[in-house]
């Protein structure tokens, strides 16, 4: 049999540039917020804090959204097409994020999350990203 009546989809889809830097850039924003996650964890165990409900809820939110950014990162190295909306939904909110941090007084921090944020946006939809993840023509379509 030869390698010209493989199926398209028998053969490995190699993740261009966009899409792997995307995954990086997700990979590490997952790193850094269980970073947090860890941090709020020592915090809960070494303070008083006056509404432990509040505390405790706060780094259970940071654990599962850490590990949501981790398996939306692996979801899109895995070409998952369903995990680019997803993807695209956590650094919008990392916008937000951003601009309450401009708001707060720590601009230099806002400014970076939404440069990361539309860098990763920008990524994650790049053209190539976007055919790698099932959506649009394939470059080996015919025009």
């Amino acid at each position: 049999m030869s390698t010209e009546s493989a199926s398209p989809a028998a053969l490995p889809v190699v993740s261009p540039l966009t899409l792997k830097a995307a995954v990086l850039l997700l990979k590490a924003q997952a790193v850094v917020v269980g970073a947090i996650a860890i941090f709020l964890v020592f915090k809960d165990l070494t303070s008083t804090p006056t509404d432990l409900g509040v505390a405790l809820s706060l780094t259970v939110f940071t654990v599962l959204a850490s590990a949501v950014i981790y398996a939306i990162a692996r979801a899109l190295g895995n070409h998952r097409g369903g995990a680019r909306a997803p993807g695209i939904v956590v650094q919008l909110m990392l916008l937000a994020i951003g601009y309450y941090m401009i708001e707060g007084g720590l601009a230099w921090l806002g400014i970076a999350l939404i440069v990361l944020g539309v860098a990763v946006i920008g990524l994650i939809l790049a053209p190539p990203s976007t055919r790698a993840l099932g959506y649009g023509p394939q470059e080996n379509d015919a025009a």
